[in-house]
């Protein structure tokens, strides 16, 4: 799609269409101003034939006619131009029609009597016979100029006459026409199919054709000299390859490999490209016996926790117990799934040798990137330029890789930073490839401290990383210019260079946006080389209108990208998350193009890393032990959860269709045992596992993929050609939206942009797709693309993919693929955690939620116990709240949980603490993790837990069941100067009341337990020490906390001063004023102690 290297802003709902950056202004209500000629019966593109001239349908009045239309009217109409009544004369390339003359000098034989060898159809021919059928409804059957044939004139009937005599694949000379053995497709019979397609299922059987044993083989094509030589240069080739690998060896050669599928197994090329890598049987089996012993453990312990109340603090026991049982269930939803954990092994040089051969195009899939950013203020455009630069510069084939940044703000900000950042990537993609640096975000990489001449003596690339180096300071400087000219908005809203009013001044009301700066004609880089596409979009936007926040925009990229260049396979970044590896996609594409394992994969995900965080991680902004145990646990079972990004997907199971079913092989069956044995031994799990079956096929029949049309209208009867070429239609409107060329794109799942559209009609149906009424009545947020229904729209999606059938893959190559930044101050850390908990209350509460949705598909259980543990665990706030309560209450009262305890008591708590330090040391050791990263994750459990994770459920509670939307505000406080100086901004926030309201009563009660300790006497101290302990397991969790609220100066801020000491004292008023653990009998009376004799 070429826009001219203008931006395109349109709305389709109002039919209008605006040029910015060219010569003047134009708003026209169509696109004939970027296409050539337009057709005057359909409103198509008139296209260009093979001499470079637009294609001419009359010679006397040059009747602007496409193909298309000439030859409709040809067969169909009257076969005369409708401006000069003249007959239309057959040109060279389109079939004769019954009137047309007799002609001796055009060679064109095969089109003229339409010899078509539909076998041959790919599937880029099938979608542009679809999409030509729905372009042209209500013309009937047509052929088009490309020779495709539109659905409707698909038939038996049509196919058998256009299939040549086959032999072995192809026409012998040496044998008459009329004696070849003809090969019959599985789709020639005489069922009636709307789309017959070459089809490869082995369940089809078909006779043979009889064979006269009285004539001799050659009539049927065996025996003749030509099958002999044919025989012997095939083996002649497989002595020639074997001497090949066993001369060259696998690693060797790679270049030089034969392109043949006979290649024997021993080569590397056709070696699979990954293999899994389990966990040593030296760590794992000790693990799982402590998993089991740590439950066996846990059953005593409730056994006695519930059969030894604590009478005098009946209310404090009750409660402790709740607590713990739930704890108790979190674990088992939390640690099952880490039963069997896996890593995984790539071989990048097996990928290059099987898809990159010398001399020849690269074989690797397409590949669309996305970017998302909404607000440059908070998203700074230098760190979304950095992430696009490191795109560009990935190691792939530049034709094969696409970019688009979906700005959701309508900011002239990102656009314009957008401009710059693609004239800066034609000197930044040459000098990273040229010198092979990493990584390739040039903040990082001139950051880096290294001294990078150690293993770089070329004087070339000293001097060119210095020139290098003041050119990216240079373009820093204009990004920043930028950024100071837009803090000041004119009144009159912003203006482009050529005067012409930015469309998406008003943020809330503006139309869709495409601009195409990189992959056009014309865009190359400083050394003439062709760069990788790079697409601006910002979708429509119109009051009264859902947008669903990031999910759609990510669906608007999805069908855009669609329209523009279809890739296979997507990648979704953050705009701070730049590729760190330049090989990250080829990581991705070991799993994804694996020809054995890669058909059932629907996504790749890659684990998080991050810049910018202190050495210490005081608030467990790595999540190391999620994404180094969790998803490794996951990766055993059916695949890691999606995190929103680095990961890169497969389009066709994002468009909601169900993972490929492997098909079993027929069970073997014994003679030895008479019938009637085998009949009354297995009649009985026979019929269970028909019944079993029979479901299964119902439920997978809803949303089965559709390649092709037949697999919708097989088996219809009764219906005329008209109507059955729009029934699909309807079906796939209904799911994808009224856009046919992004249907007939759906259908490629090999990607591509479908045959015969035009820059024109591609541009109309881009800005279409973006409009914000194109969602309305279709699957789109249901079952298509990003899920909808909850701020962690990533964790819904994956999880809808899952319930499909499809598996997920964990890739943690050597050098982290990606790395982006992360809020390393306290306020931006909680309410981060904030906005993951509320999306899982969201989905807790709709129903998506993985306790109920989802059964009898393809979801295991296993995976199941992941997804509920990652929705319900906000609920442990309550719980946790409450347990953390307990040590400051039972200081105020001298009060415990737990009645005297006995030997056997002691023993059963040692056991239990005994196996919660082994089951975390084991899994610190096969998840390589240490013991650092481990500690910060229990504390910030707990900070995150009293917090963040009870505000989302409130505002969840609130949104999902009263319709209520409730914002906590965060003001910023002046930061210190330095490295790491975020980490001591302070910003207010209500998140942080209950922490320290925690902190503080503890503490109060632990400086009153002591002082009665020391009043009391010596007999005191012992029922001390387990109260001490339970306060000091809440305060040093507590601990980054206080650090946090410190700060750099040492001094609390008054404002948590004040509430803190606030809440603290209602509490204890309320305490003693309503006690519910003293006896009301009456008054007690005590011996004082003192003698008054």
């Amino acid at each position: 799609m070429d826009t001219k290297g203008r931006l395109v802003a349109g709305s389709h709902n109002r039919n209008e269409f605006v040029l910015i950056n060219a010569d003047e202004v134009s708003r026209v209500t169509s696109v004939k101003e970027l296409s050539g000629q337009i057709c005057q019966i359909c409103g198509d593109e008139i296209e260009i034939t093979v001499d470079g001239e637009p294609f001419v349908a009359c010679n006397e009045c040059a009747f602007p006619v496409c193909r298309s239309c000439y030859e409709y009217e040809r067969r169909e109409g009257n076969q005369s131009c409708p401006q000069c009544k003249t007959r239309y004369k057959r040109i060279k390339g389109s079939p004769r029609v019954e009137g047309d003359e007799e002609e001796d000098d055009i060679d064109d034989l095969e089109n003229e009597f339409d010899i078509a060898s539909n076998d041959r159809r790919d599937p880029h021919q099938i979608a542009a016979a679809v999409l030509a059928a729905r372009l042209n409804i209500g013309r009937g059957s047509q052929v088009h100029g490309s020779g495709i044939s539109t659905p409707a004139e698909f038939d038996t009937a049509s196919m058998a006459s256009e299939i040549p005599l086959l032999t072995y694949g192809q026409e012998d000379v040496g044998i008459a026409s009329d004696k070849h053995a003809l090969i019959i497709p599985p789709f020639m019979s005489r069922g009636k199919r709307v789309h017959p397609m070459p089809s490869s299922d082995a369940s089809m059987t078909f006779p043979p054709r009889p064979m006269d044993p009285k004539k001799d083989l050659a009539v049927y094509g065996y025996g003749t000299v030509a099958w002999k030589e044919r025989m012997e240069e095939w083996k002649k080739k497989q002595n020639e390859k074997l001497e090949l690998v066993k001369h060259q060896g696998g690693n060797d050669g790679g270049n030089n490999e034969p392109d043949d599928s006979d290649l024997p197994k021993m080569d590397e090329g056709r070696q699979p490209l990954s293999r899994k890598l389990p966990i040593p049987s030296s760590k794992i089996n000790p693990y799982r016996m402590i998993i089991l012993l740590r439950l066996a453990v846990l059953g005593l312990f409730f056994h006695y926790r519930i059969l030894h109340p604590v009478n005098n603090a009946y209310g404090l026991w009750l409660t402790s117990v709740i607590c713990e049982i739930w704890f108790a269930l979190s674990w088992i939803l939390d640690q099952f799934p880490k039963w069997h954990p896996i890593e995984r092994e790539t071989y990048l040089d097996r990928l290059s040798l099987r898809y990159e051969k010398e001399g020849k195009p690269s074989g690797l899939a397409d590949l669309d990137i996305f970017v998302s950013t909404v607000d440059p203020m908070k998203e700074p455009p230098l760190i979304t330029a950095n992430t696009v630069l490191s795109i560009l510069a990935v190691d792939y084939p530049v034709d094969k890789v696409a970019c688009y940044v979906s700005d959701d703000g309508a900011a002239m900000l990102t656009f314009e930073a957008l401009s710059e950042t693609s004239e800066f990537a034609r000197k930044w993609v040459p000098f990273c490839k040229k010198f092979n640096i990493e990584p390739r975000a040039p903040e990082w990489y001139f950051a880096l401290k290294v001294d990078y001449l150690r293993d770089k003596v070329d004087p070339t690339f000293v001097r060119e990383r210095r020139a290098m180096k003041r050119d990216y300071e240079e373009f820093k400087v204009r990004i920043n210019s930028l950024v100071a000219t837009a803090q000041k908005v004119p009144e009159d809203g912003w203006t482009m260079q050529d005067g012409s009013p930015w469309p998406g001044n008003n943020v809330r009301d503006h139309p869709g946006m495409i601009q195409v700066f990189l992959g056009q004609n014309g865009f190359r880089d400083i050394e003439g080389n062709e760069l990788p596409r790079l697409v601006y979009v910002s979708r429509e936007k119109r009051p009264g209108f859902d947008h669903h926040k990031k999910a759609g925009a990510m669906n608007a990229l999805v069908r855009v990208s669609a329209i523009v260049s279809n890739a296979p396979y997507i990648l979704n970044v953050d705009c701070d998350h730049y590729i760190n590896n330049s090989k990250a996609l080829r990581e991705a594409m070991c799993f994804m193009m694996d020809p054995t394992s890669g058909k059932k994969i629907c996504y790749v995900q890659f684990p998080q890393r991050f810049d910018g965080i202190d050495l210490h991680d005081r608030y467990s902004n790595r999540n190391v032990v999620f994404f180094d145990i969790n998803m490794k646990g996951l990766d055993g079972i059916q695949g890691p959860i999606y995190v929103g990004t680095g990961c890169v997907f497969r389009r066709q199971a994002l468009y909601g269709y169900d993972a490929p079913v492997k098909k079993k092989a027929p069970g073997k069956t014994c003679n030895c045992w008479p019938k009637w044995c085998c009949m009354c031994c297995g009649s009985r799990k026979t019929n269970k596992k028909a019944k079993s079956n029979d479901k299964k096929k119902k439920n997978r029949e809803a949303s089965k993929q559709i390649h092709a049309l037949e697999n919708i209208q097989e088996g219809v009867e009764g219906i005329d050609n008209e109507k059955s070429s729009l029934m699909p239609q309807i079906k796939f409107e209904k799911k994808f939206g009224q856009s046919p060329v992004f249907i007939a794109s759906s259908l490629m799942e090999d990607g591509g942009v479908p045959r015969g559209t035009s820059s024109a009609s591609l541009l109309k149906e881009a800005i279409h797709v973006i409009s914000c009424g194109y969602e309305d009545k279709t699957e789109w947020g249901k079952e298509v693309g990003w899920i909808y229904g909850s701020v962690t729209e990533d964790i819904l999606t994956g999880f809808k993919m899952h319930c499909h059938g499809w598996r997920s893959v964990y890739c943690i190559p050597k050098r982290p693929a990606f790395k982006g930044s992360a809020p390393i101050n306290l306020s931006d850390r909680l309410h981060q955690v904030l906005r993951w908990a509320l999306g899982s209350v969201e989905i807790l509460l709709s129903r998506h939620c993985p306790i109920w949705y989802g059964y009898g598909c393809g979801l295991k259980w296993l995976e199941r116990f992941s997804y509920i543990n990652s929705v319900v665990y906000p609920l442990t706030s309550i719980p946790l709240i409450t347990y953390c309560t307990l040590p400051a209450v039972c200081l105020l009262t001298g009060k415990f949980i737990v009645p005297e305890i006995s030997n056997y008591a002691s023993i059963v708590f040692m056991a239990l603490f005994l196996s919660i330090a082994a089951t975390s040391v084991l899994e610190m050791q096969w998840g390589h993790v240490g013991i650092h990263d481990w500690w910060r994750n229990e504390q910030f459990w707990v900070i995150g837990g009293a917090s963040s994770h009870l505000f989302a459920l409130i505002q969840g509670l609130l949104k999902v069941l009263g319709g209520v939307s409730t914002n906590f505000t965060v003001t910023s406080k002046a930061a210190d100067d330095g490295e790491f100086s975020e980490l001591y901004i302070f910003k207010w926030t209500a998140l942080l009341i209950p922490p320290m309201t925690l902190l503080i009563i503890n503490i109060i009660g632990v400086i009153v337990g002591v002082s009665d300790a020391i009043n009391n006497g010596y007999d005191s101290w012992g029922p001390l020490f387990g109260k001490l302990f339970f306060a000091i397991w809440v305060i040093v969790h507590l601990y980054p906390f206080l650090k946090g609220m410190v700060g750099r100066n040492d001094r609390l801020p008054t404002i948590i001063i004040v509430w803190s000491i606030l809440l603290a004292s209602i509490f204890s008023l309320l305490w003693v004023r309503i006690n519910p653990f003293t006896s009301r009998g009456g008054i007690v009376l005590e011996v004082c102690g003192l003698d008054c004799d």
